[in-house]
């Protein structure tokens, strides 16, 4: 791949409209989401794929795509990251923070999808969605948010019944890194 993969983005989504070029995205780390493919079994598709903000800021930041939009004048206008990462503080809450942990994830070579059906921030896999079961939760908290008891225990409890170990990702926005704090639970 050369990088040029062209993403258009639309609303507040980026779309690949070269269904090769998305298949070839989605190889790489199952990045987006075939139109109309809720679970792909393969990762060659005729259909263009929609990438969220995170991931596509994540992928302009490592020029495996160029973004552009177009104005109303129909002109095509190339997106720089800055623009794009203004555009996604305002769609995401706290959005430097949960982009700092979704880089440094994925700079580890895990694979990292929303994980709002779990009510976190991030469902992250090792191998990838259809492969293996995302064997983590993540939520990102800040070095100043308080966290009860109760809070853990019930994000601990949805973990366990849904076979995942809970993770609360505290970034470093300063020193660009990322703790986590693990939970494992057991039977007394």
């Amino acid at each position: 791949m050369n990088g040029k993969i062209e993403a258009e983005f639309v609303e507040n989504f980026l779309v690949v409209w070269n269904p090769k070029e998305g298949s070839e995205l989605y190889k790489l780390g199952f990045y987006g989401k075939p139109v109309g493919i809720p679970k792909p079994k393969v990762a060659d598709f005729d259909v263009p794929l929609i990438l969220d903000v995170m991931e596509g800021l994540y992928l302009l930041e490592k020029e495996l795509i160029t973004v552009f939009e177009r104005t109303k004048q129909k002109k095509r206008t190339k997106v720089k990251f800055e623009r794009l990462r203004r555009r996604a503080r305002k769609l995401y809450e706290e959005f430097d923070l949960k982009y700092a942990v979704y880089k440094d994830l994925r700079d580890r070579g895990l694979i990292v999808t929303p994980g709002v059906k779990y009510g976190c921030d991030f469902a992250v896999y090792k191998y990838g969605p259809g492969i293996d079961h995302a064997p983590y939760l993540v939520s990102v908290k800040s070095r100043k948010d308080e966290i009860t008891a109760a809070e853990i225990v019930k994000a601990g409890r949805l973990a366990t019944t849904v076979r995942k170990r809970f993770i609360i990702a505290v970034p470093d926005l300063e020193k660009d890194s990322v703790e986590y704090l693990i939970f494992k639970w057991f039977k007394a």
